[in-house]
């Protein structure tokens, strides 16, 4: 494990825990279509609860590494929610202050785990969703750079080498070498591009299958419409050998199936990730082909468990 600083305390037990999640087989979803295998990580159990950990750490790790993270340092960065979670996290057993910059119309779960980690947050327009807080925690960095530690998950390479790392590492060992699609979601990218990267040089022939919000305006919290958005340096529109679109109501509509008939409870990108598998595992089935299709569900149910889509029979949405 990489040393850090004397003036912090590792929590080795916390952040030997990050990784090597298992991967989980969907059948009911799936049951009618044959020759389809869909597998998808399971994020949530990593301790910070979201597939977030594994970037957040390798950044937090970098940054002390390279004597980034100094004494008088506070960790900044903008935020939707995990990665400040996951940074926060890291801040409480490590021993450094973090800051973060975030919508204001964030689910009461995030922020409610945000003041028991005890980060401070700068609250922004929710009108501007995740480029609000990008633009937020970039005036922050730029008028006070010997307070911060600017993080910069959009830009930092270090975000997208942890999934090279690991998270494509446990797919391809976890499968058998089997993958013959991976398919992510593209917030900072981070997740797609690292993963990719590395499945395509165990295998070129693996389809890299991205997805995104259908419009600016969505509620698939964590994820960029990347054509009006704030585009993250780290992504890569090239690695991509398809890209879909995923309408919010598809996504709302799949978290409450994989309740019912899975028995997954699980986060609104996770969702979409589900909407996406299935757009592709019926394509498959429809060629007759045999596919194993692996996916991402980057965390749980419990940071949405106040969203209205779950108590409300009355609405529905044909997927």
């Amino acid at each position: 494990m990489t040393t850090t600083p004397n003036h912090l305390h590792p929590g080795s037990l916390l952040t030997d825990r990050i990784g090597n999640t298992p991967l989980v087989r969907l059948e009911k979803v799936v049951r009618d279509l044959p020759g389809i295998t869909l597998l998808a990580k399971a994020e949530w159990v990593n301790p910070g609860g979201s597939v977030k950990d594994r970037a957040a750490w390798a950044m937090v790790r970098d940054a002390l590494d390279r004597g980034l993270l100094a004494p008088v340092k506070t960790l900044l960065d903008a935020t939707s929610g995990n990665t400040g979670i996951a940074f926060a996290m890291l801040g409480a057993a490590l021993g450094f202050p973090v800051r973060l910059a975030m919508p204001t119309n964030v689910s009461p779960e995030r922020k409610r785990i945000l003041r028991a980690y005890g980060a401070q947050v700068d609250w922004t327009d929710p009108d501007q969703g995740s480029d609000g807080a990008i633009r937020h925690a970039r005036e922050l960095a730029a008028a006070s750079p010997e307070m911060f530690f600017y993080a910069d998950q959009y830009s930092n390479p270090a975000n997208w080498k942890a999934h090279y790392h690991t998270t494509a590492p446990e797919i391809w060992s976890q499968t058998s070498g089997q993958v013959t699609h991976f398919i992510a979601g593209l917030g900072t990218s981070g997740t797609f591009t690292g993963t990719t990267r590395r499945l395509k040089e165990f295998d070129p022939g693996i389809q890299a299958i991205s997805f995104q919000p259908d419009s600016p305006f969505h509620g698939l919290e964590g994820m960029k419409h990347m054509a009006t958005a704030i585009v993250p340096a780290i992504y890569d529109p090239r690695l991509a050998d398809r890209n879909l679109e995923i309408e919010t109501e598809a996504a709302y509509a799949t978290v409450r199936r994989l309740a019912r008939e899975e028995g997954l409870m699980v986060g609104i990108s996770a969702g979409a990730a589900i909407v996406a598998c299935l757009q592709i595992a019926r394509e498959e089935a429809a060629a007759g082909r045999r596919a194993t299709l692996v996916t991402v569900l980057p965390d749980s149910a419990d940071k949405y468990l106040s969203e209205r889509f779950w108590e409300d029979e009355g609405w529905a949405y044909s997927i």
